[in-house]
């Protein structure tokens, strides 16, 4: 997902007419049957369950709740549109994996690795499950993924990832040049790793309007344009406060992803960085044939600061990474999403990838808000004598694993242990991010540290070595 350009980066001019005319909003919600938004909250509403936010976190917990107590009063809060921030601006690679990756996970939860994978695959089944319990139209596609080499010292990497998958009972094939070449065609591909098991291909915001839907058909109460400023402990209740007017509930969830924590001790928890996407006009079929993908594998190449990239249900493909901007001060703003010279910069690295495809163009480019956390995956907090819980850090590995995230905040509400409560994933805090000014100083120099891995054949810096002891990475 961060920031190195390939050294094929071809005709600087024809990126930049590439992305000429393409709108600066995120494709998946430049619709024009994208749903109302609901009523903002007014005077004092009354719930069981009151969930702080309406991403995918906040959506999967709502309906989550509702499905295992009918009659529980729940209610969303959104202070946007249901899905307008990070849900509605990704890629819509709904991973298996837990751990944003094995690799991460054996590196950080390695004594219970084999079941974080059980669970990360029942997880994804779950979400294949509800999509069809309602009929959720949101392009769903379980293809798989594929990792490619475009440099020699990543085919080793490969090759140790595939040992890694086959030691959990995970499928992996390794593909040489030839092989991944007829699968995908790009002059850059050296290798390439073959992970039917690994995730599918959502469209995200039509995901998150479905789960929104089904969670109403439900009996959840959805507010939405009520931004909340404050979240109290009322004793016998849990009291969030909007512009507007009050909500309170006997539990609460904050689901509020990148955003400024409500909870004052997370506020170093997490970092607010930015990632970018572009989105082709729809190709044609013999652009198509030109590159092949037959498969329509979700696709990354294997640096540490990876491009991602997939088809869509009209054949456009999403090309995203390798940006992720931090600004000083944790800083959010709407101007942050647009980022012409980054854009260009993606085109060039498109058509050096693909240059077989220079005829095709750009129809959407945008940018959106991300948490990262310093382990790479998110973590679950409770407070307010267990009235509250919170689970933040995705790290751009949200759209699978919120749902899980879901299911673990309100094993926590209820206070009972389950086998998901008692993992280390779920009991364990990731180690806080500096205050400013070493926080933007750190990122930097792990962003910096990760490029220089990637131009030197994966060579990890001092730096990263350091981070590497400390149990600290944050790296696509």
């Amino acid at each position: 997902m961060p920031g190195r350009m390939p050294a094929m980066s071809t005709d600087t001019a024809l990126a930049q007419r590439a992305v000429a005319d393409a709108r600066r909003s995120p494709f998946w919600l430049d619709r024009a049957d994208r749903p109302d938004p609901g009523p903002p909250v007014t005077g004092r509403v009354q719930a069981d369950l009151v969930v702080v936010g309406a991403g995918f976190t906040g959506l999967w917990t709502a309906l989550l709740a509702q499905e295992r107590d009918p009659g529980r009063d729940v209610v969303v809060v959104e202070g946007g549109r249901v899905a307008w921030a990070a849900s509605g601006r990704n890629g819509g690679f709904c991973s298996a994996s837990l751990t944003h990756g094995l690799a991460n996970g054996a590196a950080r939860f390695a004594g219970e690795l084999e079941t974080l994978v059980r669970l990360g695959h029942e997880n994804l089944a779950g979400i294949e499950a509800t999509i069809d319990r309602y009929d959720i139209d949101c392009g769903w596609e379980n293809h798989g993924n594929l990792v490619a080499a475009t440099a020699d010292w990543q085919v080793d990497e490969l090759a140790a990832l595939a040992r890694l998958a086959g030691r959990y009972g995970q499928r992996a094939r390794l593909l040489d040049a030839v092989e991944v070449r007829a699968k995908v065609d790009s002059p850059t591909y050296r290798a390439g790793l073959l992970l039917p098991d690994d995730g599918g291909l959502v469209d995200p915001a039509r995901l998150a309007w479905g789960l929104a839907a089904a969670a109403r058909g439900c009996g959840v109460r959805l507010f939405e344009r009520s931004p909340v400023v404050a979240v109290s402990d009322e004793g016998t209740s849990v009291t969030v406060s909007t512009r507007n007017g009050l909500v309170s509930g006997r539990q609460a969830v904050l689901a509020t992803n990148a955003f400024r924590p409500l909870m004052r001790r997370h506020r170093w928890s997490v970092a607010p960085v930015y990632n970018y996407a572009l989105m082709t006009e729809p190709l044609s079929a013999e652009q198509l044939r030109r590159i092949g993908w037959e498969g329509r594998q979700g696709l990354s190449d294997a640096g540490a600061e990876l491009f991602y990239y997939r088809l869509t249900e009209d054949d456009r493909i999403l090309w995203g990474g390798p940006h992720t901007d931090y600004f000083y001060g944790g800083r959010i703003a709407s101007r942050f999403e647009d980022r012409p010279e980054l854009f260009v910069q993606l085109a060039e690295a498109f058509f050096g990838t693909f240059p077989q495809l220079t005829d095709v163009s750009f129809s959407h480019a945008w940018g959106g808000v991300i948490d990262i956390s310093s382990r790479a995956v998110n973590f679950w907090d409770v407070a307010m004598a267990g009235k509250l819980a919170t689970s933040l850090g995705f790290s751009g590995l949200g759209v699978g694993s919120s749902r899980f995230a879901g299911q673990v905040l309100l094993d926590l509400l209820d206070a009972t242990p389950t086998e998901r409560t008692e993992l280390r994933l779920v009991r364990d805090r990731p180690l806080p991010f500096p205050p400013e000014p070493a926080r933007a100083l750190g990122i930097a120099l792990t962003k910096h540290a990760y490029r220089s891995a990637d131009r030197n054949d994966g060579r990890r810096n001092v730096w990263l070595r350091t981070l590497d002891r400390l149990g600290i990475g944050f790296d696509g």
